[in-house]
C-alpha cells in the first residue's frame, strides 16, 4: 500500500504533530508513506530529516500541479487539512484514488457554506472526525464518519529547559498555570487573562505561563494584561519548540478554547500527570469527563478561577485527577491504536 498524506498548513500544531505521527505509524507497517507539504515549513523538515519522502510546493498552484503529477502512484490520499481536502474533491475525477479526510475541527457549517461543504465532504471515501464533536456536523449533513482520535507520545521531560525557564522567569516560588495555545479569537486568552486576575486576588504568587504563537488577538491579550497591571502575573512565553517536554513547569494546566475539536496540549498534561481546567467547547468535555479535569463554560473567567483554585488547593483532588487522565490518554490515544485503526480504515475502503 502506498499513501501520500497532504498538510500545507504554516508553522507546527496540533495537526502537523498528528500528520508526523501518522507518516512514522504507517512506515513502522511497511506501508510506503510520502508527504505533500508546503516547502520550507516546520512539518516539511521534520519528516524529511525522518527520512521520509517529501514532495515541496511553495503555493496552493504548485501542489495541486505536484498533485496531479504523482497523485495516481498512491492508492490512498488522505487530506490531513481542510484545505487539501479542497484540492481532492476538484481533482477527484482526474486523479481516480481513494481519499481519506481527518476532521480536526469542531466548527459549525454556516448556512452559505454548507452546499459547498457538502459537495468536497460527499467526495470522501472514508471520513474521520477526531472526536465527537468533530463527527457533529458531518453526521448531520448525512455523512458516515469514522473516529480515530489523535494520539500522542508521552515526551522525556527536558529538566534543563525547564530550569532555564524557571530562572528565565524567576519561578521557584510561584505557583504556575501553564497553556500552549497561539493567540487567536479560537483559544480565547482574553478568558484566561481575567481569571488570572480574578485567581491572584486569593492566591497571590500565581504566575501564568503562556506558551503559543501570535494570532488576531495578540494585541488584545497583552493589552488586557497591561490594563489589569498582570505584568507580574501574566507572561507571554511565545512559541516553543517541543512544549510538551517542559509541562514539568506547571502546577496545573488550563485551556480556555472557545472552539477546540479535541485539544492535544491538554493529552500532553495528562501524560505528564499535570492536572487539567478547561472550557467545555468541543472535544473538550469528552476529554476532561469522568473526572478527569474540571469544566466550566466558554467565557466564564470567574469559574475557570475557581476550578484553578481548586486544583491547586486540593492535592486529593490533584491525585485522582491526574491519576484518571494518564490511564485514559495512555488507552485512548495510544500512537499504535491510532495507526491500527488508519490501516484497518484504509484497508476496509480499499475493499469497497
Amino acid at each position: 500500500m502506498r499513501v501520500l498524506q497532504l498538510n500545507f498548513e504554516r508553522g507546527w500544531r496540533g495537526g502537523e504533530r498528528q500528520t508526523l505521527l501518522c507518516l512514522q505509524q504507517l512506515r513502522k507497517r511497511g506501508i510506503d508513506a510520502q508527504l505533500l507539504a508546503r516547502a520550507g515549513e516546520p512539518l516539511a523538515q521534520a519528516a524529511r530529516a525522518q527520512g521520509f519522502t517529501v514532495h515541496e510546493a511553495k503555493g496552493v498552484l504548485g501542489a495541486c500541479f505536484k498533485l496531479l503529477c504523482i497523485g495516481r502512484g498512491f492508492d490512498v490520499l488522505h487530506a490531513q487539512t481542510a484545505n487539501t481536502l479542497s484540492w481532492l474533491a476538484v481533482l477527484k475525477p482526474l486523479l481516480g484514488r481513494l481519499v481519506v479526510f481527518t476532521r480536526r475541527t469542531s466548527f459549525r457549517v454556516t448556512p452559505s457554506k454548507q452546499p459547498r461543504t457538502a459537495m468536497k465532504w460527499r467526495r470522501v471515501d472514508a471520513f474521520v472526525a477526531i472526536s465527537e464533536a468533530a463527527a457533529v456536523e458531518p453526521r448531520r449533513l448525512g455523512l458516515n464518519v469514522s473516529i480515530i482520535r489523535s494520539a500522542i507520545e508521552p515526551a522525556a521531560l527536558n529538566d534543563d529547559r525547564i530550569a532555564e525557564l524557571k530562572q528565565r522567569y524567576a519561578l521557584n516560588d510561584k505557583l504556575v498555570v501553564g497553556t500552549s495555545a497561539a493567540l487567536t479569537r479560537e483559544k480565547d486568552p482574553l478568558t484566561l487573562v481575567r481569571a488570572i486576575h480574578q485567581l491572584r486576588k486569593t492566591i497571590p504568587n500565581i504566575v501564568c505561563l503562556h506558551f503559543g504563537g501570535d494570532g488576531d488577538v495578540s494585541d488584545a491579550a497583552r493589552q488586557l494584561v497591561k490594563e489589569l497591571g498582570l505584568s507580574q502575573h501574566y507572561v507571554f512565553a511565545g512559541f516553543e519548540p517541543g512544549v510538551e517536554a517542559v509541562y514539568g513547569l506547571f502546577d496545573v494546566f488550563a485551556l480556555s478554547s472557545v472552539e477546540e475539536a479535541l485539544g492535544s496540549s491538554v493529552l500532553d498534561a495528562f501524560s505528564q500527570n499535570v492536572p487539567v481546567v478547561a472550557t467545555r467547547a468541543g472535544g473538550l468535555k469528552e476529554s476532561l469527563a469522568e473526572g478527569r479535569g474540571l469544566l466550566c463554560d466558554v467565557g466564564d473567567f470567574r469559574t475557570m478561577a475557581e476550578n484553578l483554585e481548586q486544583v491547586l488547593q486540593n492535592p486529593d483532588l490533584r491525585a485522582e485527577m491526574t491519576r484518571k487522565a494518564h490511564d485514559y490518554v495512555l488507552r485512548e490515544h495510544n500512537v499504535k491504536v491510532m495507526g491500527d485503526r488508519y490501516v484497518a480504515l484504509y484497508q476496509a475502503a480499499l475493499k469497497q
